[in-house]
């Protein structure tokens, strides 16, 4: 499906897709949300614009490395749990900063978690969906 609406509705609608998985991503610790559905959300934008110009230009466009992403965000996610116990408390224990950042609240581990699960999520469907696109 090349065709010019198409393409243009796409690069257009992308930076829409971002953003609402990022407003997800933030909201989701005590509001419905989070890095899983913020996620997927991301992922949309990645797997729109590969069906419409093709998962190698996607990938080349974008710079993607979906293994990498997976590994990054299995990273984030568990080492997010490792700040408590590092702190002495039990591994997965909420801390938060003392500072209060404009638009996102106090930040503490479980955004540090969300923000893991969300990079996994969009590595997990991209490797999954450019691995079918090739078949």
């Amino acid at each position: 499906m090349r065709t010019p609406i198409l393409q243009t509705a796409i690069n257009l609608l992308m930076p829409l897709f971002f953003i609402f998985s990022l407003y997800l991503l933030f909201r989701g610790h005590n509001e419905p949300g989070g890095g899983f559905i913020g996620g997927l959300i991301g992922a949309i934008a990645f797997v729109f614009h590969a069906m419409v110009f093709d998962s190698r230009v996607t990938l080349r466009v974008f710079r993607l490395n979906p293994v990498r992403m997976i590994a990054a965000g299995l990273f984030l996610a568990l080492g997010s749990g490792f700040i408590s116990v590092f702190a002495g408390d039990p591994f997965m224990t909420a801390l938060w900063a003392d500072f209060y950042l404009p638009l996102i609240g106090r930040p503490g581990t479980p955004i540090l978690f969300d923000i893991g699960v969300y990079i996994l999520v969009i590595g997990i469907v991209l490797k999954i969906t450019f691995n079918m696109s090739t078949l």
